[in-house]
Formats: structure tokens, C-alpha cells, sequence
């Protein structure tokens, strides 16, 4: 457990009182509350309402939190970050860029449906996307692979993004289903599961993160660049069937999708996106994710989406012709944020 490393003055009940106020709202602030989902899907990033019976994980050398204020009452609070400054201007030799490769060696995420880890997918497409980042001028790009379990690696990947300090986080990953949607089948003599119903990628933003407004934009912009290559975004998080599992989609022309309770996006201090690349869990898309044809065309919409967000910031004089760039029309047609 995280401590001030100060001792509480008083004495008497109300002196217990006020220790117990702070001890419980340090708990409260610090653990990040996971589970294990269905087939590991995404189990390192989705977080479901927390359990009371769930145990703190954390220690100083994972991260780092805000002391809490001087308690001005018996119900001391702890004092809430300052979200950080929204960049106004963009220098892309300047921009820092955290691409998050999703889940750990130790923590692999989904099966694919030749039973290859997720883990594996989402570093090959990362460092592509690093490589393209760097060739537009995005010297400044850092590819995050993190260590350990599921919750302990949450604490410190959020922790170096928001000790950098990172002007956008880009967490990737690689979709699947949940366990009730997967058929049996035997690959290479070995069982494995797939699921041919759904494929497609998916972008999603958190209303939590401070950033939320600059986050959508960077997704619009993420996704309408997918789908102008040809792709098509994953339709099955409005579907009932989904359950617990199930989205909000704040644009039904692009697949942007709002999930509140992503540890990676609510708790960073920056702009923050993750992107579901394909479905490897679909026989016919797992193969053409682990193409480099299909990698190539996701970097290359990152990049691409990248420079956009950024020439829409850049002073008008960082331009040749003098004048600053128009920012681009990203419409949410679907449910507006509240």
C-alpha cells in the first residue's frame, strides 16, 4: 500500500476516525480492480465493477499516486491529479507517442484460432506501427512492452505514460470472443477454438480519461483511416448477445466504441485510444492479420491519422504556405457524449 510517509496528528475516536478516512480513500484511489474474463479476452484492460472482496496489488515500485490533501474533515479526500494541458501546438520531432503493446508475455491476452497468443500479434503490429511513426517524423514514438502479470503490468504501463509526460497513448490489441461464442475445431492435430461469426476492428475511448474530448478525435481520425484502406469495423459490441460485454458505439459509420472502465484509458493523463486491430480469433482474419500486407495497412492508417491530429495543431508559420491547417470534420453520429 501507497503511503504519504506522514503520521496523522490527534488522538482519541475522532483521531481513529481520520485514519481510518484517509487509509480507505488511499485504497479506494489506488487499486485497479481486474478480472479474469472470458479466454483472457482483454482481461489485462477491461475492468469491471469492483469487487469488494478484492485484494490491493500494488506497491510503491509499480507506480506512483497523488499524496491526498491535508483532511479538512473527519472524511478526508484524496486530492484528485491535475489533468495535464491539452498540447496546442505539435512539433512531430517533439510529439511523444507511448504505443502500448497489449497484455505480456506473461499474461497473453486471446488464443488465436491457431492457438497463437494475442501477446505475439500485438508486438509484431506495434513495431511496424513504431517504424512508420519514425519515418513520418515522429522521432519521438516509444514502443512500451511491459512486463509481468495482468494488474501489476496495468500499474506500470499507465505509470510510464504518465511519468514521460506522453502527448498520446495508443494501446494495440487483437480482438476475440467471449468463451460462449467459440466453436471447437483441430488445427495442425492439435484442438483449438474459433469463432467465424464476427471479425473487424474497433476503436475505443474512455469518457473517464481527462482527455476525452482530444481522445475522440484521434479515434475518429484512427478509424475513418482504417475504414478508407477497406477495412470494417467489428459490429458485435451494440449486440445483446455480447452481455457484460457489450458497448456504447459513438459512431455507427466508423465503429468508435465508449468504454468507460478501460484501466489504460481512464487512468492515464493524456489523450488515450486502443485499437483493436482484426479479430484472430476468425479463421479467415487471423490469417490476414499475420500478414505483412495487413500490417503494413494498419500502421499505415495510424500514421496517417497521427499526422492529421497533428498538422491540426501546428502554428500557422510551421506551414509552407503560411497558414495553419484546417482541423478535420469528425462528426459523432452516433450517441453524443454525455
Amino acid at each position: 500500500m501507497l503511503s504519504s510517509g506522514k503520521k496523522f496528528a490527534g488522538s482519541g475516536a475522532y483521531a481513529w476516525h481520520r485514519r481510518l478516512a484517509v487509509v480507505a480513500a488511499l485504497a479506494a484511489w489506488v487499486v485497479l480492480p481486474i478480472e479474469a474474463s472470458d479466454a483472457n479476452w482483454l482481461s489485462d484492460v477491461f475492468s469491471p465493477k469492483p469487487d469488494k472482496s478484492t485484494k490491493q496489488a500494488t506497491s510503491p515500485k509499480q507506480a506512483t499516486a497523488a499524496k491526498p490533501a491535508a483532511p479538512k474533515s473527519q472524511a478526508a479526500k484524496p486530492a484528485a491529479a491535475a489533468p495535464r494541458p491539452v498540447a496546442t501546438t505539435c512539433d512531430p520531432a517533439k510529439f511523444r507517442i507511448v504505443l502500448d503493446v497489449g497484455h505480456t508475455a506473461k499474461s497473453e491476452g486471446a488464443t488465436s484460432a491457431r492457438n497463437v497468443a494475442e501477446f505475439s500479434f500485438n508486438l509484431r503490429l506495434a513495431q511496424r506501427v513504431e517504424q512508420k511513426l519514425k519515418s513520418a517524423g515522429f522521432a519521438a514514438t516509444r514502443l512500451l512492452v511491459t512486463e509481468g502479470k495482468a494488474r501489476a503490468s496495468l500499474v506500470k504501463r499507465v505509470a510510464v505514460a504518465n511519468s514521460l509526460p506522453a502527448d498520446l497513448f495508443l494501446s494495440i490489441h487483437h480482438d476475440s470472443v467471449p468463451n460462449s461464442m467459440l466453436e471447437n475445431w483441430e488445427f495442425e492435430g492439435k484442438k483449438a477454438r474459433f469463432s467465424d461469426r464476427f471479425s473487424g476492428y474497433s476503436v475505443f475511448v474512455s469518457h473517464t480519461n481527462p482527455e476525452f474530448k482530444t481522445s475522440l478525435e484521434f479515434a475518429e481520425l484512427l478509424a475513418r483511416e482504417l475504414k478508407g484502406r477497406g477495412l470494417e469495423y467489428a459490429h458485435q459490441y451494440t449486440d445483446p448477445v455480447m452481455g457484460r460485454y457489450r458497448h456504447p458505439i459513438l459512431n455507427k459509420e466508423t465503429g468508435v466504441y465508449s468504454y468507460d472502465d478501460l484501466v489504460v484509458l481512464r487512468s492515464t493523463r493524456m489523450p488515450a485510444v486502443l485499437m483493436e486491430a482484426g479479430s484472430i480469433i476468425n479463421r479467415d482474419e487471423e490469417l490476414k492479420m499475420d500478414s505483412a500486407e495487413r500490417r503494413d495497412i494498419v500502421s499505415g492508417a495510424v500514421a496517417t491519422a497521427l499526422k492529421k491530429f497533428c498538422d491540426a495543431r501546428r502554428p500557422a508559420s510551421a506551414h509552407p504556405d503560411g497558414a495553419a491547417t484546417a482541423p478535420q470534420d469528425h462528426p459523432v453520429e452516433g450517441s453524443k457524449p454525455k
